[in-house]
C-alpha cells in the first residue's frame, strides 16, 4: 500500500499539483469575490464547474493563512500516478501522525 506524505512547502505542491495538470482552485460556493479564496482544492482537467481556478499566489495566501498541510501520494498501489491528496489542518495533520 502506497503511503500519504505530507508537506507545507508550496514548490512541492505545486510540482505535484501540475506534474499532474492540476490548477489552484477553490469552491465557487465558499469564495468571496476578492477577499478570500474560500475552501482549497486542486482542479484536474475536464474543468469541476463547481471550482474556480485561482493564482498559486491567491491559493498560497490562503493555505498559509488557514495553517493547512498537504497530504499526498505519488504512486497509487499498483505503482500508477497518483492524484490522491487532501488539504488538512496543521493540528489534524499532527494527530494523524
Amino acid at each position: 500500500m502506497s503511503e500519504a506524505k505530507r508537506t507545507t512547502d508550496h514548490k512541492t505542491i505545486r510540482r505535484w499539483a501540475e506534474e499532474r495538470g492540476g490548477h489552484p482552485a477553490s469552491v465557487r460556493s465558499t469564495a468571496r469575490k476578492g477577499e478570500d479564496a474560500g475552501i482549497l482544492r486542486i482542479d484536474f482537467d475536464p474543468k469541476d464547474e463547481k471550482l474556480d481556478r485561482i493564482s498559486w499566489e491567491d491559493f498560497f495566501e490562503k493555505f498559509d493563512q488557514e495553517g493547512l498541510v498537504f497530504l499526498y501520494q505519488d504512486k497509487t498501489t499498483d505503482g500508477g500516478t497518483s492524484r490522491f491528496h487532501k488539504f488538512v489542518e496543521h493540528e489534524m495533520a499532527e494527530q494523524k501522525r
